[in-house]
């Protein structure tokens, strides 16, 4: 399976249909009952004007979910390939995002955490081209704009302004007018929002959207125990990955040396904004899916003992289609 996706061969969309489906096959035929979408922030539900929360039966919502899932993991492929991240072009980025997009099994459905890694990939082909820009104003109105849309969405997207200033940092030249850039595209935003709660008479609760992030980090989490199992081959991959990429990160481009901080700090920031929310749900990691898949491809592409690597991830496949058949 690795040695397929290593090269670049467009008929790899096809098979990456095939395990797009292979990870979801089971939790189709054990889906629940009821399966809740809530597409964006309470703040911000009457600017949807329609009864969406249950307008999909499960399958069609586990379904729905692959398909933007595979769109995703196929945008992931051609921006690391466009900007080389990984040193050789290969569908390793889309596989990989495929498989950390469905590691869990609130990863498989419809969520805010979801629709936000569009905006995710956006974001991160905008900064990534930073690198070259001769003026960078308007690549930073339209984060911090991507930012603010994102917040709508899923209020923990707040956090990836802060990734942006940092994109700025690793990227360019301070320029006082490039950052404020960022904050006016954020602004804009939810001047528009305010200009609507002002209207509708609710401009004082407008101004209570951003007290969850007062929110206190939590002390403990609490998931079921098999999910820590599956935790285990996933830091296993992280170990490898990155002792890979140690050993091969001053062989590669400034630009994609910088690149893989990038997705550092991604994994990171995206990681620990956890906490903004009320009610922690694990869908939230799936901001996590796009840095992880570029860590692992980067492993899988320059992995060396082609019985060892191609064992490990079939025995990982394995594991994720085994943890949808039981619930223990």
């Amino acid at each position: 399976m690795i040695s397929l996706f290593r090269k670049y061969n467009p008929v790899n969309t096809a098979w990456l249909v095939l395990v797009v489906i292979l990870l979801r096959l089971v939790y189709i035929a054990k889906a629940p009952d009821k399966l809740d979408f809530i597409f964006v922030e309470t703040f911000t539900r009457s600017l949807v004007p329609v009864a969406y929360e249950n307008a999909f039966s499960p399958v069609i919502n586990i379904l729905l979910a692959a398909l933007l899932v595979y769109g995703q993991a196929l945008l992931v492929n051609y921006v690391a390939n466009f900007y080389n991240l990984l040193g050789r072009p290969s569908f390793l980025p889309a596989l990989m995002f495929v498989v950390a997009s469905s590691i869990f099994t609130p990863f498989l459905i419809l969520s805010p955490p979801l629709i936000c890694n569009f905006l995710v990939i956006w974001m991160i082909f905008k900064m990534l081209a930073l690198y070259k820009a001769d003026n960078a104003n308007a690549l930073g109105y339209d984060l911090g704009m991507l930012v603010a849309v994102g917040s709508l969405i899923y209020l923990p997207f707040i956090y990836f302004m802060v990734l942006v200033w940092i994109a700025f940092i690793i990227f360019r030249p301070f320029n006082i007018r490039e950052w404020l850039s960022t904050i006016l595209g954020y602004i804009t935003i939810f001047f528009f929002l305010a200009v609507y709660y002002y209207m509708t008479d609710r401009i004082d609760s407008f101004f209570n959207i951003w007290l969850p992030l007062g929110t206190k980090l939590p002390t403990s989490i609490v998931i079921k125990q098999y999910t820590y199992v599956l935790l285990i081959p996933v830091a296993v991959f992280f170990f490898l990955s990155f002792t890979k990429i140690s050993a091969l990160y001053y062989k590669s481009y400034i630009h994609s040396r910088k690149g893989l901080i990038l997705m550092v700090l991604i994994f990171l920031i995206a990681g620990l904004s956890f906490y903004v929310k009320a009610e922690f749900r694990l869908s939230h990691f799936l901001l996590c899916a796009l840095p992880t898949a570029i860590f692992f491809a980067y492993y899988f592409l320059y992995a060396k003992w082609k019985w060892f690597y191609e064992t490990l991830f079939l025995l990982f496949v394995a594991g994720i289609i085994f943890f949808q058949f039981n619930n223990f």
